[in-house]
């Protein structure tokens, strides 16, 4: 895929496009973003293949996509992320506002109502998802009741747009396809739930016909491989269909989803079961990249490593798994915490070295979860009355202007004495290994790191910052 700026007016250029152009493989996207992060967007069609967009000085931007493959591409602005299906002849242009960036999301253009559709139905998944812990309470065939019913309405919902509007096979494609495989998705989430790992050995008494959806699903079709729906539900499957090896034997009291040997067991099955190298390598990859995030062994690191690299055939991935090993050992209990850059609310730059001279809890977090961030924000400041003598610092990790940042801290009321930004967000992400948007470090009063995988909010927590406390002894029980 290969992009290019066009120089001239927005405005001038979508009323100028000529929608019938002989070469159909030519598309141009643009867009406009109010409140922007940075001063770029990025756009791309799979993993590697990827641009940086500039924006103007008015915060917009259009590209003509020369020799374009249709399908899903994605775009990404100061780390919100949002996918949609451009074809030939389409000219889409959007304007969003980064203060409510999906919610605000709006398509104009040729092209537009079809991804307009995808952006309500991705708000309306949202919405749905933060219902599924209490439905993943209910009785397996209440539960599957319910999902079919969902499915059904958004199927009826597809069937009203599709006629009245002009759509293409691949819309209907992938429309149809998000729908089932998100349905399809929560059924293999189910089980997780609904038994816990004290009791998932049971997930064998589930009634016969509840994966029956199997059948039907596709582990290699490329054009879905950009779909959140078919992703997510191709990692939570290779999760249950290894369950089946984990408690073979009937020895298991209790599931561990960390264990070495059950990992294992789905790259062997992945690497089996797919064929297309693009979702192959994908899948391979997050399911080891989970295994080394959580991981507090470096024999265990380097071997799902080892078994990772012995089938994925994407080297970029291998590289930064390779990378993600080392930088997680690195922060093994017992290391000190790596020197970094930081900026604080009044443009200082520090080493992160500076910052601590005395147990130190560290919450590095992103400004697009403002649930997330407003509980942790909170849940510090109470740790911060139970522990007076503790220093709580909060680093933000988005590639964005200093602005934005401080925007952002004014907006919710958070104090800003103890507030930072990376200077390099990206250079930081890599070095702690930051994933799912938050990353809690506490650290004793030398910067000797206690715990890299903190959790603010468990029973643990208490006793890592007592033992960050106790950093007088000479041999620290970091483990």
């Amino acid at each position: 895929m290969k992009l290019y700026l066009v120089t001239f007016l927005i405005t001038s250029l979508f009323l100028g496009c000529d929608s019938n152009t002989e070469n159909s493989d030519v598309a141009y996207f643009g867009g406009e973003i109010i409140n922007p992060n940075n001063n770029y967007i990025t756009i791309y069609c799979n993993e590697t293949d990827r641009d940086t967009v500039l924006l103007d000085q008015n915060n917009r931007f259009v590209y003509k996509i020369n020799d374009l493959k249709s399908g899903l591409y994605s775009f990404t602005h100061g780390g919100e992320y949002q996918t949609l299906l451009i074809e030939p002849n389409d000219s889409i242009l959007f304007r969003l506002n980064t203060n409510d960036f999906d919610e605000s999301l709006v398509y104009t253009g040729e092209g537009s109502h079809k991804n307009n559709y995808f952006i309500r139905a991705f708000l309306n998944d949202e919405s749905e998802s933060k219902k599924f812990k209490k439905l993943q309470r209910l009785e397996p065939e209440e539960f599957e009741d319910h999902i079919e019913s969902q499915k059904g309405q958004k199927l009826e919902n597809l069937e009203r747009f599709i006629a009245t509007q002009q759509t293409s096979p691949l819309f209907i494609k992938i429309a149809k396809a998000s729908i089932d495989y998100d349905s399809y998705a929560y059924k293999e989430m189910y089980p997780f739930g609904y038994f816990g790992n004290n009791k998932l050995i049971h997930v064998k008494d589930l009634p016969e016909s509840f994966y029956n959806y199997r059948i039907d699903a596709d582990f290699n079709d490329e054009s879905l491989s950009g779909l959140y729906s078919y992703n997510r539900f191709l990692l939570w499957h290779f999760q249950n269909i290894a369950l089946q090896k984990y408690y073979k034997d009937g020895s298991h009291l209790a599931f561990n989803r960390r264990s070495l040997s059950y990992n294992l067991d789905k790259l062997t099955v992945i690497d089996s079961v797919i064929q297309n190298k693009t979702i192959k390598n994908y899948v391979l990859m997050h399911t080891t990249r989970e295994f080394i995030f959580n991981s507090d062994n470096t024999e265990k690191s380097k071997s799902m490593l080892a078994a990772y690299l012995e089938k994925s055939t994407d080297d970029d991935n291998n590289e930064y798994l390779t990378n993600l090993v080392s930088s997680t050992i690195n922060l093994f209990p017992g290391n000190t915490i790596p020197s970094i850059k930081i900026v604080d609310f009044n443009n200082k730059v520090l080493d992160l070295h500076s910052v601590i001279t005395e147990p130190t809890v560290i919450y590095c977090w992103s400004s697009n979860f403002k649930y997330s961030y407003r509980n942790n924000h909170y849940m510090m400041k109470s740790l911060k009355a139970r522990y007076p003598e503790v220093n709580f610092i909060a680093i933000n990790i988005n590639d964005m202007n200093t602005n934005s940042w401080k925007k952002t801290l004014k907006l919710l009321k958070f104090p800003t004495e103890n507030e930072y930004m990376f200077k390099n967000p990206n250079e930081a992400i890599k070095t702690f290994a930051i994933a799912y948007s938050q990353k809690v470090l506490v650290v004793d009063k030398n910067g000797i790191i206690v715990r890299s995988n903190a959790d603010l909010f468990s029973d643990e927590i208490g006793d890592q910052i007592e033992t960050a406390l106790d950093s007088n002894k000479k041999t620290p029980d970091y483990y």
